[in-house]
């Protein structure tokens, strides 16, 4: 079976699982290492999905904005696990110090397996099984000057498919603005610019998942409540995704009536709306809802929860724990976790 068949396998199994990333393709056409554009961890995936402005101790937020890296997150390494649909799992693991001098760090490395899939001749027998995996490591640094912070994040990026594989080198790039007295923030990230190293053997080089986004996130003063906004995919006005092959309604006149792009349903689609109430330092919960994953994973005739995201963090001892359950198929979704623990308070009492 030739590399070109045996990809058209593997994406067309993923298409029917309805991930993501077959979504994301959809936004300015193909594009190769569109998993970076998943969220990362649970805290991402029960904001929206996206979020480039909620400030805390959690050291995956780095995935989100570099410039979100903060002395709360010094020393701490936080792991993350992501069941998807059918065999696909995810794995992630941050860890955040401070330099001094050459500012704070912070690391990170991701890796998702779609699974084995079964490859056949052209006559249809068996020729055994193939695995299809992607990775990321990335390195964050950022400064802090008064209210501003800006950061930077390289990447490297693999992607395999039966033994042949791609790679890329890209960067994220952010700012953050933190009021002084208040808890309000305003976050600003280009994320996944840069280029494909080494396409698939025999394929053209792909570009990179772009994407712009700008958000803030506020806590009214005396309400236990923080609200998230974020817009994303700034680059590109029309995100709109019509499919030529849906049937549209039937007029008075017995004609077809094509579902058409509306300016409302523009505009929508680059937001993501997240929420947390804060129960106590130990105790939070988390909603989110994407609009863009609503209206792009929805059956014709129910979205079931797609778009919709809920989840909860609890602190127990020195452990932050964080859980979602994120919509993303009327038959489905995701359920994400998270640990983290501060590893450089532990090894100094062993010491």
């Amino acid at each position: 079976m030739n590399l070109p068949l045996r990809r058209a396998v593997a994406v067309s199994g993923l298409l029917l699982l309805g991930l993501v990333p077959a979504v994301q393709a959809q936004i300015g056409g193909q594009q190769a290492f569109s998993f970076l554009n998943l969220p990362t961890s649970a805290k991402l995936a029960g904001l929206g999905g996206a979020n480039v402005s909620a400030r805390d101790a959690d050291a995956t937020m780095l995935y989100g904005n570099p410039a979100l890296l903060n002395s709360e997150m010094d020393g701490r390494l936080a792991l993350g696990y992501v069941d998807y649909l059918a065999d696909i799992k995810q794995s992630t693991a941050a860890y955040v110090f401070n330099t001094q001098k050459a500012g704070r760090f912070g690391v990170g490395l991701t890796y998702l397996s779609y699974g084995n899939f079964e490859q056949f001749d052209v006559a249809g027998n068996s020729l055994g099984q193939f695995s299809v995996n992607e990775y990321a490591l990335s390195v964050a640094d950022s400064y802090t000057t008064g209210v501003f912070t800006i950061g930077g994040t390289l990447k490297l990026a693999g992607s395999g498919i039966a033994g042949n594989h791609s790679f890329a080198a890209l960067a994220d790039v952010g700012g953050l603005f933190k009021h002084p007295d208040q808890d309000f923030t305003v976050g600003l990230v280009v994320r996944n610019a840069g280029i494909q190293l080494k396409p698939y053997d025999g394929a053209d080089r792909e570009p990179m998942p772009l994407d712009v986004q700008l958000g803030t996130s506020f806590k009214p003063e005396h309400l236990p409540l923080r609200f998230s906004f974020t817009a994303h995919h700034l680059q590109q006005l029309d995100i709109v995704y019509l499919d030529p092959n849906q049937r549209g309604q039937l007029d008075e006149n017995g004609e077809e009536v094509k579902p058409k792009k509306s300016l409302g349903d523009k505009i929508a689609r680059h937001f993501v709306v997240g929420g947390e109430l804060l129960l106590s330092k130990n105790l939070n919960v988390r909603v989110g809802y994407n609009h863009l994953q609503r209206r792009e994973l929805r059956l014709e005739n129910t979205a079931g929860g797609a778009g919709f995201s809920f989840g909860v963090m609890l602190r127990v001892s020195q452990f932050q724990l964080d859980y979602t359950h994120a919509g993303y198929h009327a038959s489905g979704g995701a359920n994400y976790f998270t640990i983290a623990r501060n590893i450089d308070s532990l090894f100094k009492k062993q010491l």
